[in-house]
């Protein structure tokens, strides 16, 4: 049996220790905090199909029908059934990337079946689209599941290091003890990058830091979004101030979180170059509600604040390391690949042969252009 350690216990560190445990493997998953506390945080996430890069899209409809199969595993909902809505000229760029996938049912919306669907949002008679078998992922819930799933393989451990020990095995330094095993997986956000170089993997990761704000649903539109529930939605318009806004529903349905596609730049030990641009970030957010959601209240009632990792080739860009028992996970924008790619850290470290497509060398994700 093949003994394996995944550090990081965000989505994509579950997904892969679950995967790994599915086929067989011993797993020993290691997370300083809770579980989906790092970069997985908040209470919800977009399931979209859209992307630039048309290897993406066929990654993410991978990755909804394992969410499916999820949900039937778990027994509980894990993405709401109310789709994902998206405006601004961008829409027909989408459409277009979408055209080659049949499984994936998309549409272009009216403004009345927009506002319908919608009814949050201040009039817009502009591109529109529903990606109808998007909507808003319920992160604790999967957080929650697959932590159950595994539990005794997670240990509650910071890791200091991680090395080839030359005798083909890889040790993992944390606190309190010291293991080798067949082979690691880095899943660690943030961390993974500085855990790599010392195992001699040179990730091309930047970061930074993202701010998320929650307001409530305005008294006037709960009982009208109850029902049937409000979709994820994404705006490229640039019609209310902002571009790349992006935005869920909680699962209670009255609560609505909306982020700009923006962040502040961090040096590589992990300070922020502008502290102060996290409070600006949030003033915008704040302001572009004012204008465009006038069904929130303005006022946040919840802040996420997490740490972004991006690759050079994108904003959606994710690829895999992978050379002598040691596989390294980065990118951006992955919460709902989590499940494909769950099972493509498990294949690559059972075979040591990475899938198609996820080498860091191929660029997935890369943006358009």
């Amino acid at each position: 049996m093949s003994r394996t350690a995944v550090v990081g216990a965000g989505i994509v560190g579950l997904a892969a220790a679950h995967a790994l445990r599915s086929r067989g493997a011993d797993v020993t998953l290691y997370e300083s905090g809770p579980p989906g506390g790092g970069q997985s945080a908040g209470q919800s996430r977009i399931f979209r199909h859209a992307h630039d890069d048309p290897r993406l899209v066929a990654l993410v409809a991978r990755s909804r029908a394992l969410w499916r199969a999820w949900e039937q595993e778990f027994g509980t909902e894990l993405i709401s059934p109310d789709g994902a809505v998206a405006i601004g000229d961008g829409v027909e760029d989408k459409l277009r990337t979408l055209e080659p996938f049949p499984d994936v049912p998309v549409r272009r919306l009216e403004p009345a079946e927009l506002h319908d669907r919608l009814p949050l949002l201040a009039g817009w008679s502009g591109p529109a689209m529903l990606d109808v078998e998007g909507g808003a992922i319920r992160t604790l819930a999967a957080v929650g599941a697959l932590t159950d799933r595994l539990g005794g393989s997670v240990l509650r451990e910071h890791v200091l290091s991680v090395r080839r020990t030359g005798h083909g095995r890889v040790e993992v330094r944390t606190g309190t003890t010291c293991e080798d095993y067949d082979h690691v997986v880095l899943c660690a956000g943030r961390g993974t990058a500085p855990l790599a170089r010392g195992a001699g993997l040179d990730l091309p990761v930047a970061l930074g830091a993202h701010v998320r704000l929650t307001f409530a649903v305005a008294a006037p539109h709960e009982q009208a979004a109850a029902p049937d529930g409000l979709p994820t939605f994404q705006d490229g318009s640039g019609a209310f101030g902002e571009t790349g806004v992006y935005a869920a529903p909680y699962p209670d349905g009255r609560h609505y979180s909306v982020g700009l596609s923006a962040d502040t730049d961090a040096h590589p030990d992990g300070s922020l170059a502008d502290p102060g641009r996290l409070a600006e970030l949030a003033e915008r957010t704040v302001a572009y509600v004012q204008r465009a959601l006038p069904g929130l209240d303005p006022a946040p009632v919840d802040h996420v604040h997490c740490w972004v990792t991006r690759l050079p080739w994108g904003d959606d860009g994710v690829g895999v390391w992978s050379e002598d028992g040691l596989t390294a996970l980065a990118g951006h924008n992955l919460f709902k690949q989590a499940p494909a790619l769950g099972e493509a850290l498990a294949e690559t470290a059972l075979t040591g042969t990475v899938p198609g497509g996820l080498r860091h060398e191929e660029h997935l994700g890369r943006s358009a252009g």
